[in-house]
């Protein structure tokens, strides 16, 4: 039997919870330099938040990129900021809603008429709100899902054909929710086109492997950046503080921090370095999986669950009026 004093009780007090350390500073990169040179990445969205931190970790390992959202001051903006990024190659820039086939189809001949078929797609661009879900409106439904489901789906069947009909590899990153697997009270819409998101990934991973196309979904926790929704920040907002990117220790004071089992929220650029690496050479064997870098905030659980408040009270909504 094992000697109990070889293991004495530890007064909590000594050891506080610390959470996880930071990660490497802005400018660090996940791969070796030059991983993507001479390749082309398409990155819908990529004209601000997290679709232009994904953009500029491609850009920092060398790839040449095509960042596409529906503003165009937007991307002018993050054309230049990504260009000067260490390493960057060469970057382009499209206006696209991607809710349209035709106009996606044109993006697609734009890049490789600029700098090649795109050999990696992003579906990073997507729409989402707060709502009681009988609160939605048949238009407010499918301003969600026609972005987020119909618009990824436009944009991968056409990289898809064009990379079936040359014969060549390519590989997708969609960007997913965790509400994809738990549901997501307060927001119906997003979490069904998320969920279909999901099972695309899953799905094309089997039909269009034997043919070199791979394709991944990457979910992001808590990544607080300076252009989320007004909607999306009123509710964080619910809770004192922000949040850090700190080290350890850095979010015990409590706001976004104190939520989350890592004691931090992430920095974008760690979604940028997920990314980079399921697109990457160094993981042509993973396709068909979802990753989520989150700190583990999806699957927190409490012992006990703590009293429900109906969404409609959480979201400051009055009785039901039809």
């Amino acid at each position: 039997m094992e000697n109990p004093s070889r293991h004495p009780a530890q007064d909590p007090a000594q050891h506080p919870a610390r959470g996880l350390p930071a990660p490497p500073a802005l400018g660090a990169a996940a791969l070796p330099p030059g991983t993507y040179e001479g390749q082309v990445v398409l990155v819908t969205g990529g004209g601000s938040g997290l679709g232009k931190a994904i953009a500029a970790e491609f850009a920092r390992l060398g790839a040449d990129l095509v960042i596409a959202s529906r503003r165009a001051r937007q991307l002018k903006a993050a054309r230049e900021e990504l260009a000067a990024v260490p390493g960057a190659g060469r970057v382009t820039a499209a206006v696209c809603d991607i809710r349209d086939p035709e106009r996606v189809a044109e993006v697609f001949d734009a890049a490789q008429a600029a700098v090649g078929l795109p050999d990696v797609l992003v579906n990073n661009a997507a729409a989402n709100f707060p709502s009681p879900a009988e609160d939605l409106t048949p238009g407010a439904w499918r301003a969600v899902v026609d972005i987020t489901l119909t618009g990824t789906w436009f944009m991968t069947r056409e990289f898809g054909r064009r990379h079936l009909a040359a014969g060549t590899p390519g590989s997708i990153v969609n960007i997913g929710a965790s509400y994809a697997w738990t549901g997501g009270p307060g927001f119906a819409h997003s979490a069904a086109a998320k969920a279909g998101v999901k099972n695309l990934v899953e799905t094309l991973a089997v039909e269009w492997g034997p043919y070199g196309i791979q394709i991944n979904g990457l979910v992001p926790g808590l990544f607080p950046h300076p252009d989320l929704p007004e909607a999306i920040t009123a509710g964080l907002a619910g809770g004192a503080g922000g949040g850090t990117e700190g080290g350890p220790g850095s979010g015990t004071g409590g706001g976004l921090d104190a939520r989350q089992p890592a004691l931090r929220v992430g920095a974008p650029r760690e979604l940028g370095w997920a990314a980079t690496f399921l697109a990457s050479p160094y993981a042509r064997f993973v396709t068909g999986h979802t990753l989520v870098v989150d700190g583990a905030n999806w699957q927190r659980r409490t012992v006990v669950n703590p009293e429900l408040t109906p969404l409609r009270t959480q979201l400051g909504r009055g009785p039901f009026a039809p």
